[in-house]
């Protein structure tokens, strides 16, 4: 009887420890999220996890811009507006180097770009120096062209919210327009896409 109690208590003392490891792994994890890089790219792979297709403005509701004369510089900080895409399906996406959501979202553009470049005016919009952004597209494999905002300057659509989006069709129509991260290479953007671009 006394080899029986000892047995279930052994069972019990090891079961605990075992608890006890899985805790200490547990919380050594946690603390991996803000003190070492681990923590950084699970966050990125957190982010895009948890981020879903944009959601598409009912018809009735879409807002039309204007005025499309907005000065913007290109990737080779060239001058130029923002009128050129007139009358194109455009998606604009305002964006950040130093802001992790919009690095986790990035992977999803540029594989939207690797399939429409040519078919949709991309506008990848940030008010960095050319100098770090260039740094950020070598480091990450990014080829989407990068453009940068002129501060001060008026603009097309509000530039407040980093990480943002828009989708804009052909008559100039906000399709999408989606504050925060979302995943741009999906099935359902495809569609909406090739029904933007078929009109």
């Amino acid at each position: 009887m006394m080899s029986g109690v000892f047995i279930f208590e052994k069972y019990i003392s090891m079961k605990s420890s075992k608890k006890t490891v899985l805790n200490v792994i547990l919380i050594l994890f946690i603390i991996s999220f803000f003190v070492t890089p681990i923590g950084y790219y699970g966050k990125i792979w957190l982010n895009r996890l948890f981020s879903f297709s944009p959601t598409v403005i009912e018809r009735s509701e879409r807002q039309q811009i204007t005025n499309y004369d907005w000065q913007l510089k290109d990737e080779d900080w060239n001058f130029f507006n923002f009128n050129r895409s007139k009358g194109n399906v455009i998606l604009i996406n305002l964006w950040a180097s130093w802001r992790l959501p919009s690095e986790a979202e990035l992977a999803s553009i540029q594989e939207l770009y690797d399939k429409y470049k040519g078919k949709v005016d991309f506008y990848i919009i940030t008010n960095e120096e050319q100098e770090p952004v260039e740094a950020f597209m070598q480091e990450h494999g990014f080829t989407f062209p990068v453009t940068y905002l002129i501060i001060g300057e008026k603009t097309a659509v509000d530039i407040g919210k980093v990480p943002s989006s828009y989708v804009i069709d052909k008559s100039g129509n906000v399709v999408i327009y989606e504050e925060g991260i979302a995943d741009w290479s999906t099935k359902k953007v495809y569609e909406l896409l090739d029904e933007l671009i078929a009109e």
